[in-house]
């Protein structure tokens, strides 16, 4: 599914830095469902990414509106982008803490890498704040 990564070990004192390269974004083409978000299950309110890749556009469903924006490379490595949705309201408080942070995610910076969790295979989209983990649809 993902391209293997180079993955580098360096050895400071004893401190052991774990660096890892950013994910191929054509491996992301597609629709992901959010099932993690900063350590609570949220499968239940269907928050769905989908990647473009190829325009460099992100496009989803945030809990409670539709979303998209296109996806900015930061010199730092991190991806952001100015999403914008439509405006309808929330189902309940479920919804809107998943679409609350999914939005802060993206705005405030990212990085994405393929992990395991919970034993599925998926990606981790992390910035300062938030962690959150998506499976691929349809897997």
């Amino acid at each position: 599914m993902f391209m293997k990564k180079l993955l580098l070990l360096t050895f400071i004192g004893s401190t052991v830095l774990l660096h890892a390269e950013n994910i191929d974004l054509n491996d992301l083409k597609g629709d992901w469902h959010l099932r993690v978000m900063d350590g609570y299950d949220v499968r239940k309110v269907r928050a769905i990414l989908d990647f473009h890749p190829d325009k460099m556009r992100i496009e989803g469903f945030d809990a409670c509106n539709r979303i998209s924006g296109k996806m900015v490379k930061k010199p730092d490595g991190n991806y952001t982008s100015q999403l914008i949705s439509t405006r309808m309201a929330c189902r309940g408080k479920s919804f809107t803490f998943v679409s609350k942070r999914l939005h802060e995610t993206i705005k405030e910076g990212f990085t994405i890498k393929e992990e395991k969790r919970y034993g599925i295979d998926g990606i981790t989209i992390k910035s300062a704040k938030h962690d959150l983990f998506f499976k691929r649809m349809g897997e």
